[in-house]
């Protein structure tokens, strides 16, 4: 029996499902998506990157400023849904919208809930110093990230991955775990199972000011804040003497710890760029001064050698 989907995301997570759906016997009738955003600069007009995978395969797009509205109800009740599959969309999907398919919708979430519920959870679970995480499937309600279980891959192990190489792997397995999830949900096959609430926790919004390193955190900390915010909001703090902000873009912890005033910067016997923390020091792979290309800590010494000693904020 044919089923009629429909797909709502957005980001690089629900690209990555929505490229395993259109290529499957899933394939869906239309992608919902938000509409381009200006970008850069220039502020041009750009897509979104589920909706660069719906224009590759051939795919109707759907791209509601809301999804609150009547008229986006009634555009939705015309593709008369069987299910809606919904991943990374970044807009709030109300209870109208959700009660329109007959099997409901249902959202590929990258964690293991009920742990990170919210907008970010891939960054938290490197921020938090987790050593696995999961994707689960949940049948949508009107709460975030509620919803009662239908699937879950857990164990998945982070293994000091950053926020982009984690999240990759965790859309691949979000993929194939909706692949398998469907067949049964739809067949009537799976009975879903109510989160345990105790256990719930929750992320937040990021913003840029998120990204500021405080360096009376330990290098343990920092590290994993460099990690969690790549791409966005980034990781930085700024260089007084130069009052410019500086990025880090790739770090590790260090044995060596040349100074004891937190934020000092120093170099190491070997040449490497080094920043003390309140416990041990960063050794820094890669930066980025503001306004400047992104180079490696050995070269921004020797562009910048009057940045040792600084004390960073």
């Amino acid at each position: 029996m044919d089923y009629k989907i429909l797909f709502a995301g957005s980001g690089e997570f629900g690209a990555t499902i929505l490229e395993k759906l259109a290529g499957s016997k899933f394939r869906p009738l239309a992608v919902i998506t938000q509409p381009d955003k200006p970008i850069g600069r220039k502020q041009i007009p750009s897509p979104s990157r589920a909706k660069k995978i719906a224009l590759e395969f051939g795919l109707e797009t759907l791209e509601p400023k809301s999804l609150k509205s009547n008229e986006a109800e009634e555009i939705i009740k015309k593709y008369e849904p069987d299910l809606i599959v919904v991943a990374d969309y970044g807009k709030i999907i109300p209870k109208n919208i959700l009660d329109i398919p007959k099997f409901g919708a249902i959202n590929i979430h990258p964690s293991s809930l009920p742990r990170h519920r919210g907008a970010t959870p891939i960054q938290h679970t490197i921020l938090e110093g987790d050593k696995e995480t999961g994707v689960t499937i949940i049948l949508m309600d009107e709460q975030v990230d509620h919803g009662k279980i239908l699937n879950q891959k857990s164990g998945i192990k982070i293994q000091n991955l950053g926020y982009i190489e984690l999240l990759k792997n965790l859309a691949e397995v979000g993929g194939d775990l909706i692949l398998e999830t469907i067949p049964p949900w739809l067949a009537g096959e799976i009975k879903p199972v109510t989160q345990d609430e105790s256990r719930a926790t929750y992320t937040k919004i990021l913003t840029r000011e998120n990204g500021k390193i405080n360096w009376q955190k330990s290098a343990e900390e920092i590290n994993r804040q460099v990690k969690a915010f790549e791409g966005w909001p980034g990781a930085w703090c700024v260089w007084p003497e130069e009052n410019k902000k500086l990025k880090i873009l790739s770090a590790e912890i260090s044995k060596q710890n040349l100074y004891d005033h937190a934020g000092q910067v120093s170099v190491s016997p070997d040449g490497e760029m080094l920043i003390t923390t309140r416990e041990g020091a960063l050794k820094i792979n890669e930066l980025q001064l503001e306004g400047k290309a992104k180079i490696t800590g050995q070269e921004f010494l020797r562009g910048y050698p009057k940045i040792v000693e600084s004390i960073l904020s």
